[in-house]
């Protein structure tokens, strides 16, 4: 063990004035707050993110293929086998959009109708069973799902049977369907607007078996853009392969923006910590300015003093880091198991504060704090050469 760690051990856990506890205190509190509220930062924005777009590519995909003119598409043989040869691709599910009116009682509401095979996972359903399942794969089902705020506008429950009304034509077509299913986006756009049936009842409606596109959904941190690309350079003439991102740009702009907020929060959190240690550490050597003078008329080097200093700023540092990681976490940890912390859904897309911790985000975290502390500690040791043993021997 060196003689500085030594003397710095020593000076660090002797009984103290009462405003260098104080303010020794006080920058232990200011890192370790620090530290939480940067991993909490990390924490909130990671899951905020992950879950807001895990909402869209759930309801969507990640990828989007359709005509370029917006024309239906026959559903080419050759193009699906390419689809379910990609490595990348985990499912992919032909759709159809078509505007209608819900009618039910005495009540009409404007819908789209999101015609998808029946085999397809529903998303987001939170009532019922979703599509019978035992309903032959080539059968029409008469059935709809439905969200739960139209549900609650037109005081609708499951089992009851709504009317849809189509405009084909210049000709009116009206099909009765039973609701047995209810879903929630939290999306107001998507949960006010679409309604889900079965393909091939718009399929029928249109006389043909074309489809509007196909709905891409990616394995896990498989690549978008570079799927999107590969894909782009398969397509018939007239399709377009589209990442998600670029159909909906304002919420994924919205969700670039809470990077942003993200860096400009941990800038200020380093910032207010390292200011503290520098104090903190300024008022040490001040309480400790005779010693300093004494070792310096004794032959000790400014690296030696240095050391002590640091050591002593390193036992703050790293009890800051500690207590402030175990905040963080814990806080973390207990949002993520509780979901304790509500938010409005009207306007965050979601009722819980969401959490994603990342565990080379928390090394990184502790080790950046650590490097930037250390290296704001050389800064006020730099005033030691310019202390006077003479005078410092005579200061108290």
């Amino acid at each position: 063990m060196s003689t500085a760690f030594e003397i710095a051990k020593r000076i660090s856990f002797q009984k103290q004035k009462n405003y260098t506890r104080f303010i020794v205190r006080l920058s232990i509190a200011a890192t370790a707050i620090s530290v939480a509220a940067i991993l909490l930062t990390f924490s909130i924005v990671n899951g905020f993110q992950a879950t807001i777009a895990g909402k869209v590519y759930q309801f969507w995909g990640h990828i989007r293929v359709a005509s370029v003119s917006g024309e239906a598409l026959s559903q080419d043989g050759k193009t699906t086998t390419a689809f379910q040869q990609n490595p990348a691709i985990k499912t992919f599910t032909p759709f159809i959009n078509q505007s209608t009116v819900l009618s039910f009682a005495q009540d009409i509401e404007g819908v789209v109708a999101r015609g998808l095979p029946t085999e397809s996972q529903i998303p987001f359903l939170r009532k019922g069973t979703g599509w019978s399942t035992s309903a032959r794969k080539d059968s029409l089902l008469n059935e709809i799902i439905i969200s739960d705020n139209i549900a609650k506008k037109l005081n609708i429950t499951l089992g009851a049977t709504v009317g849809l009304y189509f405009l084909n034509t210049g000709a009116v077509q009206q099909r009765k369907l039973k609701v047995v299913g209810i879903y929630h986006s939290g999306i107001e756009e998507y949960d006010n607007q679409f309604v889900l049936v079965d393909i091939k009842l718009l399929q029928q409606l249109n006389n043909n078996k074309l489809v509007e596109g196909y709905s891409i959904v990616l394995n896990e941190d498989a690549p978008i853009e570079a799927t999107t690309d590969a894909l782009q350079k398969i397509m018939p003439e007239n399709w377009v392969a589209t990442s998600i991102k670029n159909y909906y740009p304002q919420i994924f702009d919205w969700i670039g923006v809470q990077t942003i907020n993200r860096n400009v929060t941990i800038t200020i959190m380093l910032i207010i910590a390292v200011i503290n240690l520098l104090t903190c550490l300024f008022i040490l050597m001040l309480e400790r300015i005779t010693m300093i003078g004494t070792l310096t008329a004794l032959g000790a080097p400014q690296n030696f003093i240095r050391k002590i200093f640091l050591f002593q700023a390193s036992f703050i540092c790293w009890t800051g880091i500690l207590v402030g990681t175990i905040i963080g976490l814990g806080l973390s940890y207990l949002q993520a198991k509780t979901g304790w912390i509500q938010l409005d859904e009207s306007a965050y897309f979601i009722k819980e504060l969401p959490i994603k911790m990342d565990t080379v985000q928390i090394i990184s975290v502790l080790i950046g704090t650590a490097i930037i502390s250390y290296v704001s500690f050389l800064l006020p040791t730099l005033w030691i050469k310019k202390i006077s043993p003479a005078k410092a021997i005579q200061f108290d």
